[in-house]
């Protein structure tokens, strides 16, 4: 699996002792140089972006389009309720976002030719829809596209002390222990993989069960024994204060004035990045307050949920709020949407529920802060699922849907979203786009153009060869 550059215990502890969601220096990511961004306040007039990935796939049909109409073995089992937007129905299951569809709309037509986990994960997180030189389904290869995350990190400016990309709560790990790949950096280099900040704390067997749901779609009678969202710890070490840190950093600066005799190697350069990174993080109020929801209104938790999937978007736009750029939220991590059986007492006890709260929460959020015009929020899997309903009676009681790219559901609003809107159709039996089929380049550059990037805009790899981000014009949703 790709990582980031190491740094010796040594270091670790010259720099402070971060520990980040039980985790060390050794995990931070260099990042690029940030001086010209610290002494500003508040937000620049760069977007944000929030992508709320959906690993296994989300049923179009149990979701944003509904086949109310359709025969018995396609309709599926939940009924449908009216929007606020006339004209615009969606599944029982989601009441609070049909509340506020005047705030969001609906792509009903996105499309692309896999239908294999690994190889779509792929696609949807790259935005890239061919298959990469060396493509390997069960781990990252060097050779893939770089993600979403990366390139946002790679090309977007760092604002606030902070990465300009974060993924969370999890990298996507099925509990196997393959490794999605899709996630990282690929050809741009693995230093420019995306800051991971890995917060949920699961039992390593059951490594993407969501615990506070007991659920998960490959272990369905597991019950974890840890139910915890575990949250950075930014404190400085005991007994240390702003002043004496601040000397301990001037001796250090003396240190690295002979080290960078050393620099030729790339790895000194790594190592100045990484701890001028971890220095902020201890020493930014606004950062630390960004990733602290241990002393948050309990209101604020009740409103998003006390669950990964709120906790997980509170985050997101404490974020965003702090200057991130793009905020990549894994809602799923085990491909817990890939409800391939009992897919309706799932969808509607364990999944939907958490969702609709957690997303609606967002929604009024930054709309209440004044942040939801800068920032773009997007909901997709890896696809969607099958039209027909299927019945694996070796594994599952209850009837699912199987895997299907050919079309599938992308919600979004905010970043210039028109509201109440649907772009595109499927068909009648929900299996095919009828009308504006959009492509995950779209979807990728829905993105690039929400994060106020111009079509010039191209990132180098490692042989220092142009690579240009869109491959399409962005979805008509703005």
């Amino acid at each position: 699996m790709l990582s980031h550059p190491s740094l010796t215990r040594r270091t670790a502890l010259q720099a402070g002792a971060v520990g980040l969601l039980g985790l060390g220096l050794e995990h931070l990511k260099p990042l690029r140089a940030m001086a010209a961004d610290r002494e500003r306040s508040g937000r620049s007039q760069a977007k944000s972006v929030i992508y709320v990935f959906l690993s296994g796939g989300l049923a179009q049909h149990e979701s944003f389009d509904p086949k109310p109409d359709a025969p018995d073995g396609i309709r599926g089992e939940f009924g449908t309720i009216a929007t606020k937007t006339p004209g615009i129905r969606i599944t029982e299951h989601l009441p609070k976002l049909a509340a506020r569809s005047d705030k969001w709309s609906i792509v009903r037509s996105l499309t692309h030719k896999s239908n294999d986990h690994s190889m779509s994960h792929h696609i949807m997180l790259t935005g890239r829809s061919d298959a990469p030189i060396g493509f390997n389904p069960s781990a990252p290869k060097p050779t893939d596209h770089p993600s979403l995350a990366a390139i946002a990190g790679a090309v977007t400016r760092a604002r606030n002390n902070l990465p300009p990309a974060i993924v969370l709560p999890d990298r996507i790990v099925h509990n196997t222990g393959r490794v999605i790949p899709g996630q990282f950096a690929g050809v741009m280099g693995h230093l420019r993989d995306p800051w991971f900040l890995e917060a949920s704390a699961f039992e390593p067997k059951a490594y993407g069960a969501y615990p506070e749901y007991e659920f998960d779609h490959q272990q369905r009678d597991y019950k974890p024994k840890r139910q915890a969202f575990v949250l950075p710890d930014l404190s400085l070490p005991e007994g240390v204060d702003g002043q004496r840190f601040g000397g301990r950093l001037g001796i250090l600066n003396q240190i690295d004035a002979q080290r960078n005799l050393l620099d030729s190697t790339g790895n000194m350069g790594a190592f100045s990045h990484s701890r001028a990174d971890a220095v902020s993080l201890l020493t930014d109020a606004r950062v630390r307050k960004a990733f602290d929801l241990n002393h948050a209104d309990p209101k604020e938790l009740d409103r998003y949920g006390r669950n990964a999937f709120g906790w997980s978007l509170l985050m997101a736009a404490r974020l965003v709020e702090a200057g991130v750029n793009l905020v990549q939220v894994n809602l799923g991590n085990n491909e817990s949407w890939d409800t391939h059986g009992n897919a309706f007492p799932h969808l509607k006890n364990k999944l939907l529920p958490p969702t609709d709260k957690a997303l609606s929460a967002l929604l009024d959020d930054l709309g209440e802060r004044g942040l939801l015009d800068d920032t773009l929020i997007v909901m997709a899997g890896e696809f969607g699922r099958t039209p027909r309903l299927s019945t694996l009676t070796a594994h599952y009681k209850g009837p699912g849907r199987d895997h299907w790219g050919a079309v599938q559901s992308l919600w979004c609003a905010g970043g210039g979203v028109k509201g109440g809107r649907v772009v595109g159709s499927s068909d009648k039996n929900g299996a095919y786009p009828a009308t504006d089929p959009q492509s995950p380049e779209n979807f990728a550059a829905t993105i690039y153009s929400a994060l106020g990037l111009p079509k010039t805009v191209a990132w180098t790899d490692t042989e220092n060869r142009p690579h240009h981000l869109y491959h399409a014009d962005p979805m008509p949703v703005m």
